[in-house]
């Protein structure tokens, strides 16, 4: 994850304890977490907008086969 090691992780979490307080850090990963969700939920209804309008994909068309009959034999009428 980014080469941050746990005690590099430990610091930062530290450190946002103390500059926003034991109070206000369950208000903050609130607000974290549902401004994901929303991120989320729009991306997906995005993504679903463009499947609806993008036209389905067609199957290529088939080749007529040739015919296996040997052509340089004349044909009898």
């Amino acid at each position: 994850m980014f080469g941050i090691g746990t005690t590099e992780l430990l610091v930062i979490l530290f450190i946002i304890l103390l500059v926003f307080g034991s109070k206000k850090l369950p208000e903050l990963a609130r607000g974290l977490g549902k401004g994901i969700n929303e991120f989320k939920r729009a991306s997906q209804e995005i993504q679903n907008e463009l499947d609806i309008n993008t036209p389905p994909k067609q199957a290529p068309k088939s080749v007529p086969e040739k015919n296996t009959e040997d052509e340089s034999k004349p044909k009898s009428e």
